[in-house]
């Protein structure tokens, strides 16, 4: 494709993350701009390399988060900038079988496990918090066949010491729960990513619709205009992180791969 269509100005990058290195180091070299879909790659160092490339080429890297293009993660930044977070809690849980059937390179090495959906609710977190955080433990819970976790439980903290708690479960039947809490000096505020809702002491706030990808491309194609890039990996360093101090557990095992049981869409 890249060889035989020289009009292409652009691709994205919508694979599994075991290839977005290679596939994006690719496109990058036929002078492509790209898009890159998350979990962006599979090492920090992989991610370093081709921003480092895009930038030599001249060309744009947008390495996207979609979940913070739902308006109301916006309004809830803008909401937090100005009050003193006291602790929060996130509830990122849904059912493996139902959001991911069939995809079973996500529990191969460098497949992320639960964190190819939780990954969404530490790029949210990174977005909306008035402060730095960082890993202060985990609980990882892999299932006695695969590389990559089912579940975890996750402490982290501000630089002021704050603790931020999070429970990431693939195990979870019903509704994908996909909630953000945070508790302030000045009121509580709640974040539904799931029906992009906002709440401040209950009492809902109204955004705009949640149309994340709309946001998305239109911003990629901003980007391209203005000959810029655009990566934040600081969500990637975090899950690093989080494998790199969390204590492991071995689960039952799962059925891999698991048959497509529904038509869901890949969150």
């Amino acid at each position: 494709m890249l060889a035989d269509c020289p009009d292409l100005d652009a691709v994205a990058i919508c694979t599994p993350p075991q290839v977005h290195y290679e596939e994006t180091r690719l496109a990058l070299q036929y002078g492509k701009h790209v898009i890159l879909e998350k979990p962006p790659c599979m090492t920090t160092a992989q991610l370093d390399q081709l921003t480092l490339q895009a930038r030599q080429a001249d060309r744009t890297l947008f390495q996207t988060w979609h979940a913070r293009h739902a308006t109301a993660v916006s309004t809830a930044q803008d909401w937090l900038t100005y009050r003193v977070v006291r602790g929060a809690l996130v509830t990122w849980k849904e059912d493996v079988r139902q959001c991911h059937a069939g995809q079973d390179w996500i529990w191969q090495p460098g497949g992320f496990g639960v964190f190819d959906a939780g990954i969404n609710a530490i790029s949210i977190l990174t977005k909306i918090m008035p402060e730095p955080i960082f890993v202060k433990a985990a609980d990882l819970f892999f299932p006695a066949n695969c590389d990559s976790p089912i579940a975890a439980n996750v402490t982290f903290t501000t630089g002021a010491g704050t603790e931020l708690n999070a429970t990431f479960d693939f195990r979870y039947a019903g509704v994908p729960a996909w909630d953000i809490e945070v508790e302030t000096d000045d009121g509580a505020l709640s974040l539904k990513a799931h029906r992009n809702a906002l709440a401040v002491d209950g009492k809902p706030v109204v955004v705009g619709a949640a149309d994340e990808y709309a946001s998305l491309y239109q911003s990629f194609a901003d980007l391209i205009e203005h000959h810029r890039s655009d990566v934040d990996k600081r969500p990637l360093q975090l899950v690093a992180d989080l494998f790199l101090i969390g204590r492991r557990f071995v689960v039952e095992p799962i059925v891999v791969p698991m048959p497509a049981e529904s038509s869901m869409l890949r969150p």
